[in-house]
């Protein structure tokens, strides 16, 4: 049994890891999710590095909402630094699902990408642990999580 960790912070402003954890349930089984909600970003680090160490989690989904001021994409980018950090120091995968709020334009804009981006990046964890040929059947076909497909060039 596989175990899926999900990582998600009060300071979003939706409930990214809710949305996660609805959209494995709907995709396959033998996997277990744990979750573990921190305040902030950067804290999302250790809480993956707990999940993976000592939950032993075979792959993370990291989910998080940077606000729209410079401080924010600052703590954004300390964030992603120590999640790549983390994924080196443990061989595991982490998928980092940001969703930074001057990505839309409107509130409502803004709760549908923070939930199909979360949704469509727990599809490509569940594919890494069950379905790795998925993923490589759409290399290089421009797919992006949250917004429309972009395509090939």
């Amino acid at each position: 049994m596989k175990l899926i960790g999900i990582a998600d912070t009060t300071f979003a402003r939706s409930d990214m890891g809710a949305a996660a954890i609805d959209e494995l349930k709907k995709s396959g089984t033998g996997f277990r999710i744990l979750r573990y909600t921190v305040p902030g970003m950067k804290d999302l680090p250790v809480a993956c590095k707990k999940l993976i160490e000592e939950q032993k989690c075979d792959i993370v989904i990291a989910l998080g909402m940077p606000g729209p001021k410079d401080k924010d994409k600052v703590c954004a980018h300390e964030a992603s630094q120590g999640l790549i950090q983390t994924q080196l120091m443990t061989n595991t995968h982490i998928i980092e699902v940001f969703v930074h709020e001057d990505e839309a334009e409107n509130e409502k804009i803004l709760a549908f990408l923070a939930d199909r981006r979360s949704r469509e990046h727990a599809l490509n964890a569940y594919n890494i642990l069950f379905h790795p040929e998925r993923l490589t059947k759409n290399a290089g076909k421009g797919l992006r999580q949250g917004f429309d497909d972009v395509g090939p060039v």
